[in-house]
């Protein structure tokens, strides 16, 4: 279909399934966060593409008969180039594909420190119109824990930022983060984050540990115990409880939950505390997924 050159694996939120994946970096700039096993692999080594590289690609694409209408620019650190790279990346998806609808990216918070609110206002009105904020948690305890190297301040100062800019938001809380240890404050402190940035679209994924767990243990001293399904049910019923949203999308849907939860926050709170508190009380009766059912 498409002649791209991938450095696998390549990543990208669900919501951009039928966009195109455009490769503009590889890797992550930090790469420290414990619970993400994502870019650890020696061929991801951080590095953006060079500039005549995307449009060599781009330029094979421009000759396919396959639609498509949105583009994703992978992989997990886009937003660490700098404002001219990233206007100079619009530059050319716009003059091959005037017509593309949407041109979104993952941010991680630190990456906006250094770009102004007019900086990110130019690049919206090219096109690049939605990102991706990974918080994890507003919790800044746990946030040290597992190195994330971001701060409630910090998740929020970006998120502000992107607001400002007229852009669009999808904010990614991990549940379980905290372990049995710190399950309530990450629940309260996570939400509070939430109600002062007001995200246009919030997501929940549960922590995993496809290739173990010890390296993101080390980080609580040994001592981190991950949540069971029903501590998982009562972080998501207190994070619900404290959530004061004015018209936030939230999905809850993600291959690694156990409870598909969708909604408009606060319009469906309580529909959606009625579902949590079904799963708690009767976990048989509440179409769980299996554990087979579940990944990432």
């Amino acid at each position: 279909m498409w002649n791209l050159s991938y450095i696998e694996p390549v990543y990208r939120p669900p919501s951009e399934a039928r966009s195109l994946i455009i490769q503009a970096t590889n890797g992550c700039s930090w790469n420290r966060c414990r619970f993400c096993d994502m870019y650890t692999q020696s061929q991801k080594k951080f590095r953006p593409k060079p500039l005549a590289e995307l449009e060599k690609e781009l330029l094979e694409v421009k000759k396919s008969p396959v639609p498509f209408r949105r583009i994703f620019l992978a992989d997990g650190d886009v937003m660490t180039l700098s404002f001219r790279r990233l206007q100079e990346i619009m530059q050319l998806i716009n003059r091959l594909f005037p017509d593309i609808q949407r041109v979104s990216s993952y941010c991680l918070p630190r990456n906006l420190k250094n770009k102004s609110a007019d900086e990110l206002r130019t690049l919206k009105e090219m096109g690049l119109r939605l990102l991706y904020v990974g918080c994890e948690s507003g919790d800044d305890e746990i946030l040290g824990y597992v190195e994330k190297g971001e701060t409630f301040e910090s998740s929020l100062n970006a998120l502000k930022k992107i607001k400002q800019a007229g852009m669009k938001s999808s904010v990614m809380i991990l549940n379980g983060l905290g372990g049995i240890n710190f399950w309530q404050q990450h629940a309260i402190n996570s939400a509070q984050l939430m109600n002062a940035a007001q995200p246009n679209y919030l997501s929940t994924l549960v922590v995993s540990f496809p290739l173990g767990m010890e390296r993101f243990s080390e980080g609580f001293g040994g001592s981190f115990q991950p949540l069971d399904q029903h501590h998982l049910f009562l972080e998501m019923r207190t994070l619900l409880e404290n959530l004061d949203l004015k018209k936030t999308i939230f999905r809850s849907d993600h291959s690694s939950n156990y409870l598909i939860l969708k909604g408009v926050l606060n319009q469906d709170k309580e529909k959606l505390l009625q579902q949590v508190n079904a799963a708690i009380q009767q976990p048989e009766n509440a179409n769980l997924r299996q554990e087979w059912q579940r990944g990432l």
